[in-house]
């Protein structure tokens, strides 16, 4: 199986993996200085292993854009950020990959590295401006930043890109 790695006893998919939250705005701040806000969105946490590759996150664009959890008149989840001409704030997120399974400290060593992840992260950026039709506003790869949102329902999921192929 492509994409499968053995880790202790128990197999583990290897994928690109974001998190996606419908807010009603969101803001990362970076020492103080805000380097990101947006209004009515999606606020899209991604994190980045090492077999990832620039068509992971070409596969996860097109299907965050076209996710239909925003209302329509009839309050059902049936429009997209697309339709509703809405925002997305994207935020590298190395610890979408944290593996809880042995003691009290998580491990990261399923995340990339930053060296490899860093031009995937960019990419992905460009693919989702332009699945989205307009820049999207990011945080910076590798800080400590500080992210505020108003969860919007609350709506939250988690998509990998190896659950597309």
């Amino acid at each position: 199986m492509i994409g499968v790695e053995q880790v202790s006893d128990l197999p583990y998919l290897r994928f690109m993996r974001v998190v996606v939250q419908r807010v009603s705005s969101a803001t990362v701040t970076i020492h103080g200085r805000i380097a990101g806000q947006i209004g009515r969105g999606l606020l899209v946490f991604v994190g980045i292993e090492a077999p990832d590759t620039p068509a992971d996150g070409e596969w996860l664009a097109q299907k965050i854009v076209k996710l239909r959890i925003f209302a329509d008149e009839s309050a059902q989840m049936n429009r997209s950020v697309v339709d509703l001409a809405g925002e997305v704030l994207l935020i590298s997120q190395f610890t979408l990959h944290a593996s809880t399974q042995k003691g009290a400290r998580p491990s990261f060593n399923q995340a990339a590295k930053p060296e490899d992840a860093k031009p995937l992260y960019d990419a992905f950026v460009d693919q989702l401006s332009t699945a989205l039709g307009r820049p999207v506003a990011t945080g910076e790869f590798g800080a400590d930043m500080q992210v505020a949102l108003v969860n919007d329902g609350p709506v939250t999921l988690i998509i990998d890109s190896k659950a597309g192929s």
